[in-house]
């Protein structure tokens, strides 16, 4: 986060080859685990944004600083571990952020804050072995920043380039944003990325637990 028999597979501190089932928040609630935290935003009626070649298409976001909820905003994880054989799903908290808006859209910037003491993936061994210092470190390093700071666009895709900051060490990071939906003052964004912990320094335990990380975000920011 060798093929054995199942008996010692369920104590592995990495995951189980077995049914993934339902998992517990940490609040103690049960969860799902392909929809680990459903998103409650409010009544956003979507108004769909179409970034294309630079240019968007329908309702577009006002120039100006939202302010990231944290509440309404997900983000969501999945990976491998055991050699591949495991899937795992989870989630982090969102600390605190905002999206700017240019008045040039290729010119808006994201800042956020991702509490490392929240990475949760239902299975406590290993969640307290991933906050740990052999991994994120999260008591030396509360927090996962992601600053981006231009948008590209290729053909009809928009890409928000930027920058992921895990435990001191950066490195470049791709948001492939999916779609923008805006309601008045409200603004939420759809994306995936996908994290190399190597290329950040994470790098214990090669093998038995996943190099990339595969993330799908949800953000939600009212100005």
């Amino acid at each position: 986060m060798s093929l054995l028999p199942s008996r010692r597979l369920h104590s592995c501190p990495y995951g189980s080859l077995r049914g993934t089932g339902r998992r517990r928040g940490a609040a103690g609630a049960v969860l799902p685990r392909e929809d680990p935290r459903p998103i409650t935003a409010g009544a956003i009626q979507p108004a769909r944004v179409t970034l294309s070649g630079g240019e968007a298409r329908g309702p577009t976001p006002e120039p100006g600083t939202y302010v990231i909820d944290a509440k309404a905003s997900a983000v969501r994880f999945r990976t491998r571990s055991v050699f591949g054989l495991v899937p795992v799903r989870g989630t982090f908290a969102v600390a605190r952020g905002a999206v700017t808006v240019a008045d040039a859209v290729e010119e808006s910037t994201v800042d956020v804050a991702i509490r490392a003491d929240s990475f949760d993936s239902g299975l406590a061994r290993r969640d307290e072995h991933v906050r740990s210092a052999d991994y994120l470190d999260a008591a030396a390093h509360p927090e996962i920043v992601f600053r981006g700071h231009r948008i590209r666009f290729t053909g009809p895709l928009a890409v928000l380039e930027g920058e992921l900051t895990v435990r001191g060490v950066s490195g470049p990071v791709e948001v492939s944003v999916d779609a923008v939906t805006v309601d008045e003052r409200r603004l939420a964004v759809r994306g995936t990325a996908t994290v190399d912990r190597y290329a950040l320094g994470v790098t214990k335990a090669n093998g038995m637990t996943g190099r990339r990380l595969h993330v799908d975000l949800d953000v939600h920011a009212v100005r």
